[in-house]
């Protein structure tokens, strides 16, 4: 299977790079999938959404991320967000109490980890 450079970026540290057969974010503009061969763009990331990366070894990675942007050339896929956690390192118990949360961005930052903890599990 065909594959392209790729890495996920935040503004606090690198979370991966490599080779990945697809990834898959959630834009402003809806959910994208892109393969390696894909028309070049420029997406912005959703606030409260999460990104899936396939890597060229069958390992499945899922993130939460909130904002930031995902730029896609002939070569390379970026993913840049302003904040990412990858869905193992989340607390869900944690992050199930901050959705009662009345700051949006605390209750927005909760929903992407739970998505993004739920679809690295199969179940979204």
């Amino acid at each position: 299977m065909a594959d392209i450079a790729t890495e996920l970026v935040a503004v606090e540290r690198k979370l991966w790079e490599g080779k990945a057969t697809s990834v898959t974010a959630e834009t402003t503009e809806g959910e994208i999938g892109v393969l390696p061969g894909h028309q070049p763009f420029l997406g912005q990331l959703t606030e409260n959404g999460t990104v899936t990366i396939r890597t060229d070894d069958g390992q499945v990675m899922v993130a939460a991320v909130q904002g930031g942007f995902l730029s896609v050339s002939t070569k390379k896929i970026t993913v840049l967000a302003d904040k990412a956690v990858w869905a193992d390192e989340v607390d869900v118990s944690d992050a199930e109490s901050r959705l009662q949360s009345d700051d949006p961005e605390v209750k927005a930052k909760a929903e992407s980890e739970l998505r993004a903890s739920r679809r690295a599990k199969g179940v979204a």
